[in-house]
């Protein structure tokens, strides 16, 4: 199994064969510069001299995958399934690396899992939404109705911003006469703090200092005011956001938060305005109010997502 995205290629083995918990062996993260993905595989089976090759390779990606094929614009990788089967492997299947976290979503067990807000249980067999703030803001679904299962991604990150106060307003009007259309994704992303927490301090008429994401983050949990209300408003807009997403996918089995901006910032998360935004839903915040939102602190949470779309592949005899 593999997830690789712009900057990261990790691959383990895992047998699926198995019920859940799925066990991660020989795990390597590759650094080393590889002039094509075919090299980094190649690599990572000479380091683990594995007696057999497993018979199917599942790789999450970081993007849109099209055709079975995927490209790597900051790496000017091109990864394909044909590829994959020419490597010799029986079956081979690329997914979205959000579509393997809906796929991840049929076997994580709740020590994978952590409460932001009540210690909810969720309708079992209910839709499931994952979503988190990273480079980009990922979305995807785990469809469920009666014995039927679909993993889903899609590129709801790209909806439009809705504020829900003044603060948020002027923040959004700044931010058109920049850029035009505000997407989730440009505030709720690394990239998007950053641009959160300049226009506040541009709309206070004070002089930002160039900080990272990581920075605001840290500056805010560290108690400096400006970072914190970049932040407090970046959890209240992902909470806005999450019951949005729960409401449109049905999600009552829970809304599953991914991405290390959520793992980093988990204390401040918590304690923020992000639960009560995401129930904040008018007439339907009772419906909301029922459903849990997790946290997911498996860092192998791709692999076993990848590994249970490459199982699903299989069966399929595809």
């Amino acid at each position: 199994m593999g997830d690789v995205g712009g900057t990261h290629a990790r691959f383990a083995v895992v047998d699926a064969s198995a019920p859940p918990p799925w066990r991660i062996e020989q795990r390597q993260d590759l650094t080393e510069h590889f002039p094509t993905f075919t090299d980094a595989l190649k690599s990572y089976f000479d380091h683990v001299k594995l007696s057999t090759r497993p018979p199917t390779a599942a790789i999450a990606v970081a993007g849109p995958v099209t055709a079975g094929s995927a490209r790597f614009t900051n790496r000017g990788w091109t990864i394909s399934e044909d590829d994959l089967r020419k490597f010799g492997f029986n079956t081979a299947v690329l997914v979205n690396d959000f579509g393997a976290l809906a796929f991840a979503a049929l076997v994580l067990q709740e020590s994978d899992l952590r409460s932001i807000g009540p210690p909810i249980k969720g309708l079992d067999g209910g839709t499931v939404t994952i979503l988190g703030p990273g480079t980009g803001f990922g979305v995807s679904c785990l469809a469920r109705d009666g014995d039927r299962v679909v993993p889903m991604a899609t590129e709801g990150g790209h909806m439009g911003f809705a504020p829900s106060d003044e603060a948020e307003l002027a923040v959004l009007k700044s931010m058109l006469k920049k850029m035009g259309r505000v997407s989730v994704e440009r505030l709720l992303s690394g990239s998007g703090l950053e641009g959160l927490y300049l226009t506040l301090e541009q709309l206070a008429g004070r002089e930002a200092r160039a900080l990272s994401a990581a920075d605001i983050s840290t500056h805010a949990a560290r108690g400096d005011p400006n970072c914190a209300a970049a932040l407090t408003m970046f959890c209240s807009i992902f909470g806005a956001v999450a019951g949005d997403l729960a409401l449109a996918h049905g999600a009552r089995g829970g809304v599953y938060i991914a991405g290390g901006i959520a793992e980093k910032n988990e204390e401040f998360l918590a304690r923020s305005p992000f639960r009560a935004r995401f129930e904040d839903k008018g007439r339907l915040s009772p419906f909301v109010a029922t459903i849990p939102t997790k946290l997911i602190i498996n860092p192998d949470v791709a692999l076993l997502g990848a590994a249970r779309a490459g199982l699903a592949r299989a069966s399929s005899g595809r």
